[in-house]
């Protein structure tokens, strides 16, 4: 089944239609793999002087100094920009959430100065998932802290490869830092940086050193807090996020 003749797919399609002939951003966003940080392979071939090929290490065991990297990405649809956060701890919902608010802050307001809704597209599991309560409590904070009105779209369970993100920004980075080693964090933030396409494609990236907790639980008194509608179409998967102020007005 290709993904237009699947209703939920041709529901999101219609949804980020309406939202850019409003005037409004959509952004596409996903957790790109863990990396492993070193002097390790990395998939792909470069060009290498002839004789002089690239040694790394003969295992993949994480450097116990180095670690691991966690980029988010945030991709606007309409602009063909995009974002990514480098995180040093865990994949988590705050992390996330924390990744599109600097987004908003670096990219999004001055990109879309009239910016009063967002869409937002994800997969159905992972840090975003649509069962993860602490990714709604998190929207919840971002939407009062902007007073922006969140529409969230979550593709079903098995099509992840249908969110944008996916083919129109990480394959380039992927791309982009084919048989290079990650050698330090600061490498992973400027290869993502520097990724670019005939397109006209451009990423910025940071690193985030901030620290996410994993097991953060959320209580039924923060869920019942929350201003949240379900869609009529799989309020499961498609819902919206309204600041509490404007809720309360």
């Amino acid at each position: 089944m290709t993904p237009t003749s699947y209703p939920e797919s041709g529901y999101i399609n219609a949804r980020v239609l309406d939202a850019q002939a409003a005037g409004q951003p959509v952004i596409s966003v996903d957790t790109k793999k863990k990396e492993l940080i070193g002097n390790y392979r990395n998939d792909g071939s470069d060009y290498r002087p002839k004789g002089d090929p690239r040694c790394i290490n003969i295992h993949d065991f994480p450097d116990k100094e180095l670690g691991k990297v966690v980029p988010y990405g945030v991709y606007d649809v309409g602009t063909n920009t995009g974002w990514v956060s480098v995180g040093v701890t865990a994949d988590t919902a705050s992390f996330a959430v924390n990744s599109i608010r600097t987004w908003q802050k670096r990219m999004g307001q001055q990109r879309h100065p009239g910016m009063r809704e967002l869409t937002i597209t994800a997969d159905c599991g992972g840090s975003n998932g649509a069962r993860v309560r602490l990714w709604k409590v998190e929207l919840q904070r971002f939407a009062d802290e902007t007073d922006l009105v969140l529409h969230v779209h979550h593709y079903p369970p098995g099509t992840s490869k249908w969110n944008l993100i996916e083919h129109r920004m990480f394959c380039h980075i992927t791309q982009n830092w084919r048989g290079r080693p990650l050698s330090s964090r600061m490498a992973v933030v400027e290869l993502i940086g520097a990724t670019t396409t005939n397109a006209g494609l451009k990423v910025e990236c940071a690193l985030d050193e901030s620290i996410y907790e994993k097991g953060v639980k959320v209580t039924k008194a923060e869920m019942d807090s929350l201003v949240i509608e379900g869609n009529a179409f799989h309020p499961e998967w498609n819902y919206t996020i309204t600041p509490r102020r404007r809720h309360q007005t």
